[in-house]
Parts: structure tokens; C-alpha cells; sequence
């Protein structure tokens, strides 16, 4: 009986004990209990690193028409370093500067440099991410002795994980509109391309 009154007693206390062990031990919290809808806010910045391939989808002369890029095989690299700063959760600006070659017919390489602005909004899903930007800029072509400087205009869309505080990881879809439009009508050319890209973004 009397075994049976203290087993009972100990019974009864266990759940003072284990709330008692809860209330003076340490509390255990990890960084991804403050990833909210409100994780970006004014001030917060990244840089994001991109390198994969870029192909040459539409070219039209002065006219709208269709015509021949000779451009052998049909890809090439590119490459870019993007800056942004973050002036909400859902809205970033920032600048990019990137690089693109592809070659030829002839076996030689056209280089393309874009250096420009960019604005852009961000949907968050958990630790799943989509910027949604567009760009608009300067840029600078290069083939053979023949060189061109005009403007360009770029829009895309990424979808990035956050693998960490800091890092994020993902793909990056966009297309560049690169025209070049001489004093001649007759000579313009509008060129169209379509890069697709692994990206890594670091925040800070």
C-alpha cells in the first residue's frame, strides 16, 4: 500500500517537475523563426552572382522583318553582378553590369556589355522567393574593329530558395531587347535574346 501511495505521489508531481525544468531552462530559438512576410525591409541589400547561356531568338531589320543572325552555334555565355537595395518588403532597385559573347558564322565572337538600372517587386513563399524586375541601360557591342554603343532594355524573373540567412540560391529567366538603330533606317537592327542562368544572391 504504502508503495503504491508514493508511485502515485511521483505520478502526480512529474508534470511540476518537467513545467519547472521548462521555465528555468535556456529558450532554444533558431534564425529561421524570424522569416516573416516583413524578412526585407528599408535598407536591407544584395548582390547576386549569375553565369549560364543566352540565346539569340529574334532578329528584325528596320522593316519588322525576320532575317538571319549568323550566329553558329545558336548560344553563347553570359554572365552578370546585380545589385539591389530593398525599399520594402515588396519593391528593390539597384543596378546591374553583365556580359555576353556568342559566335559566329565566321568563327569569330560578338562580345555585348549592358551596364543599367533595374526595378523590380518580390513574392515570398516561406524560404521560396520570386523577384519579378525590369531593366534599362547602356550597352556596349563589339565585333571584330566594329563596335556600336546604344541602349538595351531587360525583363525577368528569378526563383531563388533561401538556403540560409545569408545565401539564397536559384534560376533566373530574362529577355533583352538590344537595338541598334544607326542615322541610316536601312542599316537598323533590333536584336532579341533569351538568357537562362544559375544565380547566387547574398544578403545583407
Amino acid at each position: 500500500m504504502r508503495k503504491a501511495l508514493a508511485c502515485l505521489i511521483i505520478l502526480l508531481s512529474l508534470p511540476a517537475l518537467l513545467f519547472a525544468q521548462d521555465d528555468d531552462g535556456p529558450d532554444v530559438e533558431t534564425d529561421w523563426d524570424h522569416i516573416t512576410a516583413e524578412t526585407y525591409v528599408r535598407g536591407d541589400q544584395s548582390f547576386i552572382i549569375s553565369l549560364g547561356v543566352s540565346f539569340p531568338v529574334l532578329f528584325l531589320d528596320h522593316e519588322g522583318n525576320q532575317y538571319n543572325h549568323n550566329i553558329t552555334p545558336p548560344v553563347g555565355g553570359t554572365g552578370s553582378l546585380v545589385y539591389s537595395y530593398h525599399l520594402n518588403q515588396y519593391l528593390f532597385v539597384g543596378g546591374e553590369i553583365g556580359l555576353l559573347f556568342l559566335p559566329t558564322l565566321s568563327r569569330d565572337t560578338i562580345f555585348i556589355i549592358p551596364l543599367g538600372v533595374r526595378i523590380g517587386t518580390q513574392l515570398m513563399f516561406g524560404r521560396f522567393e520570386f523577384p519579378i524586375f525590369a531593366s534599362i541601360g547602356m550597352v556596349w557591342h563589339r565585333f571584330l574593329n566594329q563596335g556600336y554603343y546604344g541602349m538595351y532594355v531587360r525583363a525577368g524573373f528569378s526563383a531563388f530558395f533561401k538556403a540560409t540567412m545569408d545565401w539564397s540560391f536559384g534560376l533566373t529567366t530574362s529577355w533583352s531587347w538590344f537595338p541598334q538603330w544607326t542615322s541610316d533606317p536601312a542599316k537598323n537592327r533590333d536584336g532579341n535574346f533569351m538568357d537562362l542562368t544559375i544565380s547566387a544572391r547574398y544578403h545583407f
